[in-house]
């Protein structure tokens, strides 16, 4: 059975747990990592001569598995790491970590203990039997980790990595082709762990020869096993300081040339002039634009880019906000760039998504065969190729993002966002344009985005007049025209004219929503997007149905999100951006692993139904204690299985659950009536309210009072030692009692708590067995699902119908922000302020006479 990635992630991020408290979390990495390499290299290419890794004889992760239990696994799994290492010309790789680390891993038993588990958690993963094509379980797995290991280790040790998400927007505006060959060269001279050079090679199909530099060792590493995993093992990367001793050089001494390059480079570095003499630079870096100040290497490793760079060469590389606008060394070396038409874009990102630092970033994209020829007229460029002058294009892409945690990231149709502006050249109010030289110029080559872009909203400005009048504003209402040009009718069956320049609104606030949606306009606007939708079900069911083994997953999802984007384009009023998200927060969450699931073993996964891993939700429980099972669909939830097959019997549950809703509900009152002092139910609270006990304890008191109370020979008493809330209940015994002590009437309180108590218990028993047999009978339907009603149950119920309540849900919000926005203006200018005066007056009046009346004024 397949891995689902989702579990892949949580079965690592479980490792993680067994090396908490013996090491910071910056540390993990050297571990996890490690063990995730030797796994995954031992998987596929153990007993293959022909691998482009070799696992050398008792240097396998099987090695590993037979070291559980071993008190001396810590120091026989460095020999098998080394063995494996020396094999592959890895060491200093792979071997960084010391498995014998007592400090880190505990003494003894402890160690023994930790990665006894820490193995055993590995040993469960099966990563022999990849099917998928174009799949990178592996890779994908790595970012996680990386992305959950950066989070944890916080400000100073989280700069290692770039989030996979602002990899992406580099790898995609830095233009390389999608069929560039292997000849073309793509550098990242501060390459971290690697994931600017993989997300950029994933752009070109992995066909790309990839280059690398890093400065920390350790980090270095990572980037080696990461080129590995993810099956890039001819990547170079190499460990040094790129600034003072860039690896990447010619037979002449001259720095080597890229075709293409991407940096995160540490923001504003201070020591970046540490073992070299920047104004006698022997690669001639800053002689054309400048020197960098020498406590702020930003445009230092910007300038050694574009040295890298061959004549036609481009590169994105991320910096901060700083870049574009800061005076002295920077503001002339910027100057010098932006004369020589090098800066082709500009793109603002939000603040708060690196690990490394909350500022906010910016994305500089470069073209060096833009470059002014030395009579400083324009060769070509972004301007003169559209017939303008020389420009850079900018966009403030600084309010598109999601909160995750203490972190913000960049979301798919944030990314997507940015990539269609930038590669389109699309202006955008508010969002992106073309800035032209002169305009540049005009600034003194500040490039601060706020100076060209105004993405502030507009004020909402009350209307004194109509404040004083009554009526709303015109003015108002035609800022709406967005939606009125839809709605062709909508607006004069809402407002109708009162005086020049007002309406009067002719639906009620409360109203607005309803008569929007039950508009004639309204309704065969709806009609039209859902037809959409229905275009491109038909165009892709097909091929949702026809998944087979072997399948590519993210060819599948890119075929599907780009078709449904593209579809929604020019749509008015639906934020195509949003419907793609939903689809892609879809694939995501669950959709994702569906796919992944029958690529690997077909539509017959459906028919599987299993019980829950440690830690996992189950979609249901069967029983109590130890005969408590919890099952998961692997591929079906038995919702869906219930919705299709089961409808009575769900809808049966659903009514004793209301009437089980309903008994809690009186019960709740009822306790809260009388649990007031001096109540019945007072003083009888358990931690979590009233309790059962506490009240049947009270009764028995009270029945032993009774016993006091009355004479032993009367019947009063006889019947007081054998009440029970049955024959209680009937009070039919009662009549002619004297109760001055006031015991019956505190029974009476407690027995009809205790009647109300057990009628909840009753159905709440009740509800929990008609689910367990509902879902007994759904446990024997699984086995007898045939394909074609799997094909139903994952394609419609699941698949289409969650695109289809996205769309909805669209709609949705289309009219609540109409409505909204009436609903406020109708609200705000109700009332004019003359008819607000009389009331107060009236008012006024009224409270005087009252007091009058009381002798307030005598």
């Amino acid at each position: 059975m397949a891995v689902k990635k989702s579990e892949l992630y949580s079965s690592l991020w479980k490792s993680c747990d067994e090396l908490r408290g013996g090491m910071d979390a910056s540390q993990y990495k050297d571990y996890v990592l490690t063990l995730l390499f030797v796994k995954y290299v031992s998987d596929q290419y153990d007993s293959s001569p022909y691998a482009l890794i070799q696992v050398p004889e008792n240097g396998s992760f099987d090695d590993m598995v037979a070291l559980k239990g071993d008190k001396e696994i810590g120091d026989k799994m460095n020999k098998i790491i080394g063995r494996l290492a020396e094999a592959n010309k890895l060491k200093g790789v792979i071997d960084l970590a010391d498995w014998n680390d007592e400090d880190k891993l505990g003494k003894g038993k402890a160690m023994v203990d930790r990665l006894s588990n820490l193995v055993g958690i590995f040993e469960k993963l099966d990563l022999r039997d990849n099917r998928v094509t174009g799949d990178d379980l592996l890779g994908d797995a790595y970012e996680y980790l990386m992305r959950n290991f950066a989070t944890e280790s916080g400000k100073s040790k989280g700069q290692f990595y770039t989030p996979a998400e602002v990899s992406r927007v580099l790898a995609k505006v830095v233009g390389l082709p999608e069929d560039a060959p292997a000849s073309q060269s793509v550098y990242d001279p501060t390459c971290g762990s690697g994931s600017l050079l993989l997300k950029v090679a994933a752009e070109a199909n992995g066909d790309v020869s990839l280059y690398g530099q890093e400065m920390d060792n350790a980090t270095a590493a990572l980037a080696r096993m990461n080129m590995i995993l993810h099956d890039n093992p001819t990547a170079e990367i190499w460990q040094d300081n790129t600034l003072a001793s860039p690896y990447w050089t010619e037979d002449d001494g001259s720095l080597k040339r890229f075709d293409f390059a991407v940096a995160n480079p540490p923001f504003s570095y201070k020591s970046w002039s540490n073992g070299l003499k920047p104004e006698n630079d022997e690669f001639d870096r800053f002689q054309t634009h400048g020197v960098p100040p020498s406590r702020r290497g930003d445009y230092a490793f910007l300038l050694h880019i574009i040295k890298s760079l061959k004549g036609e060469g481009r590169a994105a590389v991320i910096l901060p906000h700083g870049v574009l606008f800061r005076g002295n060394a920077e503001a002339d070396i910027r100057q010098s760039l932006l004369k020589h038409d090098i800066i082709e874009g500009v793109i603002g990102l939000p603040p708060n998504l690196f690990y490394g630092t909350g500022i906010p970033a910016c994305i500089l994209v470069m073209d060096k065969s833009r470059a002014l020829p030395t009579n400083g007229r324009a060769q070509h460029g972004n301007g003169a190729t559209k017939g303008q002058t020389p420009g850079v294009f900018m966009i403030d892409a600084s309010r598109g993002f999601r909160k995750d945690g203490n972190k913000n990231r960049l979301r798919d149709r944030d990314i997507h966002k940015i990539v269609d502006v930038f590669t389109e050249r699309k202006e955008v109010d508010g969002y992106a344009r073309f800035v032209p030289m002169p305009e540049i110029e005009a600034n003194e080559f500040n490039l601060n985005i706020p100076r060209y872009i105004d993405a502030t909203e507009d004020e909402d400005i009350h209307d004194l007049e109509a404040h004083l009048k009554g009526g709303i504003p015109n003015a108002d209402l035609d800022d709406l025209e967005r939606y009125w040009t839809v709605f062709p009718n909508l607006r004069s069956d809402l407002f109708s004219p009162a005086r020049p320049g007002y309406s009067h609104a002719q639906v009620p606030a409360r109203e607005v929503k309803a008569f929007i949606l039950d508009h004639a306009d309204f309704q065969a606007f709806a009609a039209s997007v859902q037809e959409r939708t229905q275009a491109w079900r038909e165009a892709h069911e097909p091929t949702m149905r026809g998944l087979t083994v072997g399948a590519n997953p993210k060819a599948f999802i890119t075929a599907l999100s780009e078709d449904l984007l593209e579809r929604f384009a020019g749509v008015p009023l639906v934020n195509r951006y949003a419907v793609y998200q939903r689809l892609m927060d879809f694939w995501q969450e669950t959709m994702q692993d569906d796919v992944y699931i029958i690529a690997q073993d077909g539509w017959a996964a459906g028919r599987t139904i299993r019980t829950a891993y440690d830690g996992e939700d189950p979609d249901f429980t069967i029983g109590r204690g130890k005969s408590k099972k919890e099952y998961v669909g692997e591929l079906i939830p038995p919702s869906i299985v219930i919705d299709r097959f089961f409808p009575e019997a769900q809808a049966e549950i659903e009514r004793e659950q209301g009437r089980l809703d309903e008994a809690q509900q009186a019960l709740d009152e009822f306790e809260e009536a009388h649990t007031g002092e001096g109540e019945a139910l007072d003083g009888l609270e358990g931690s979590r309210g009233v309790t059962k006990g506490n009240v049947q304890d009270r009764v028995q008191e009270l029945k032993n009072e009774a016993k006091d109370v009355f004479d032993t020979g009367t019947a009063f008493y006889k019947q007081a030692n054998s009440l029970t809330k049955t024959n209680f209940g009937t009070r039919e015994w009662q009549k002619g009692v004297d109760d001055p002590e006031g015991i019956f009437a505190e029974l009476d309180v407690l027995y009809d708590y205790l009647s109300l108590y057990d009628d909840v218990t009753t159905r709440k028993s009740g509800v929990k067995e008609a689910r367990e047999d509902l879902y007994r009978t759904v446990l024997e339907t699984y086995p007898d699902l045939t394909d074609a009603e799997v094909n139903d149950l994952v394609v419609e119920d699941k698949w289409i119908a969650t695109v289809q309540t996205a769309v909805r849900d669209e709609i949705e919000r289309i009219t609540q922000q109409l409505s909204g926005r009436v609903q406020e203006l109708e609200t705000r200018y109700a009332e004019p302020l003359p008819d607000l005066e009389n009331e107060v007056d009236e008012l006024s009046d009224n409270v005087d006479e009252h007091l009058e009346v009381m002798g307030a004024w005598s």
